[in-house]
């Protein structure tokens, strides 16, 4: 049995885009913050663009989180070790060095 390419090619996905994504909610939730205090717009058109900027930064997290799920769910179905052949196998079909 030797280490399954595609298992290590999910963990090499998570390790990456995890904190690409927590970037993504901290540039967001920056604006969202400062523009929650108060001091940066006011009026109704201030309103409406805060529930929309709400509903952008609820859609980034939930985007994120749904992606980190999902490779996680695919690295628990991914078995570690394979033969020497699937891996080969793996490495063909993903086109994995």
């Amino acid at each position: 049995m030797v280490s399954n390419p595609l298992h290590e090619a999910l963990q090499q996905a998570i390790r990456t885009i995890g904190p690409l994504i927590e970037q993504i909610e901290a540039d967001i939730d920056r604006p969202c913050r400062m523009f929650h205090s108060g001091k940066v717009w006011t009026g109704s058109s201030a309103k409406q663009f805060d529930a929309q900027l709400t509903q952008f930064s609820i859609r980034a997290r939930t985007a994120g989180q749904a992606i980190v799920d999902e490779l996680r769910q695919a690295l628990a179905g991914t078995p570690s070790e394979v033969t020497e052949d699937e891996a080969i196998g793996v490495r063909q079909k993903y086109g994995l060095s």
